[in-house]
């Protein structure tokens, strides 16, 4: 099931960082002011600043602003912490119209798919290293066919995700018109690589692949929360269709 109808996602970096809001209809912007809760909030316990994007614009909120309550708990993504966020009549800056807030949302979807091919990348690095290591009857297990035609098998599924990520991340800074489409396009096709790169790592990394001291689990739990936010793969494409006129 896909977390909404509220998420949010940020845009971590070293030190203090901002965290983009996408909410859902719980929280209401009414002259200048906004109320109402916003959940599943990635890390917004650390942000210094929110992004709220609604169907009227977008708006930017400072964490410490009087009215705003911010609580952070633990999620199935051990490397992923959730918050709540709570608005209580808390005064906000409108930074862009309607569809600044939508290009928000559609560069954080592009942000989420290149994120995930970076993921799914190393998940796919571990693997063919551990493939050319780890040896039965004498030999490394990457020599054998099976094993071998798996790992190709990933490496093209790879391959493609990243050239999606790719013209999703050149669309935003030069093709603005595609943004719609290849947005929803590209993080559902990088999510579902991502997804399937990772679940194969802990298969093909044999007993210890299944170990909670191998780190194979948390990719494979970062996959699952990528593939969630903002709606699963069939919201995406049902998105694509609806954006590009096909449905």
């Amino acid at each position: 099931m896909p977390l909404l109808p509220s998420i949010v996602a940020a845009f971590i970096a070293p030190g203090p960082y901002t965290a983009a809001i996408v909410p859902g209809t719980e929280v209401i912007a009414s002259g200048g002011t906004l109320t109402g809760s916003a959940r599943h909030v990635i890390d917004g316990h650390r942000a210094e600043r929110l992004l709220l994007a609604t169907s009227d614009g977008l708006y930017a909120v400072e964490a410490g602003a009087d009215g705003l309550t911010v609580s952070g708990s633990r999620s199935f993504d051990l490397t992923r912490w959730l918050a709540r966020v709570d608005f209580a009549g808390v005064t906000a800056e409108r930074i862009g119209d309607a569809p600044a807030a939508a290009r928000a949302v559609d560069v954080l979807r592009v942000a989420l798919a290149v994120e995930a091919v970076g993921a799914a990348r190393h998940c796919l690095d571990e693997t063919v290293a551990y493939l050319k290591t780890r040896e039965q009857f004498g030999r490394p297990i990457g020599s054998f066919q099976a094993l071998a035609h798996r790992a190709a098998d990933l490496a093209v599924t790879l391959e493609a995700a990243t050239s999606t990520a790719y013209y999703a991340a050149w669309a935003v800074a030069d093709s603005p018109d595609e943004v719609p489409v290849v947005a929803p396009l590209a993080k559902s096709v990088c999510a579902d690589a991502f997804a399937t790169i990772a679940a194969e790592t802990i298969q093909m990394h044999g007993g210890i692949g299944f170990t909670w001291e191998h780190d194979a689990h948390l990719y494979f739990k970062r996959a699952t929360s990528t593939k969630a936010l903002l709606g699963d793969s069939q919201v995406q494409r049902r998105l694509v269709a609806t954006r590009a006129g096909l449905d």
